[in-house]
């Protein structure tokens, strides 16, 4: 897999998560852990995209 294509796949799933997290924020009983669970694999998923556009660009 290209770095490109590596970029594009965790940028989609980071998408994913801000999704879920506006939902999961939207219910009247949000959980507190499972939100904080979500923001934090978002995160660390915006981590991995800038280490992988820092070494494409080098």
């Amino acid at each position: 897999m290209t770095i490109e294509a590596r970029i594009r796949e965790l940028g989609n799933r980071h998408r994913s998560l801000e999704n879920a997290i506006q939902q999961e924020m939207g219910h009247p009983s949000a959980d507190s852990l499972h939100l904080k669970a979500l923001k934090l694999r978002k995160l660390r998923l915006k981590e991995q995209i800038s280490a992988l556009q820092e070494a494409r660009t080098g």
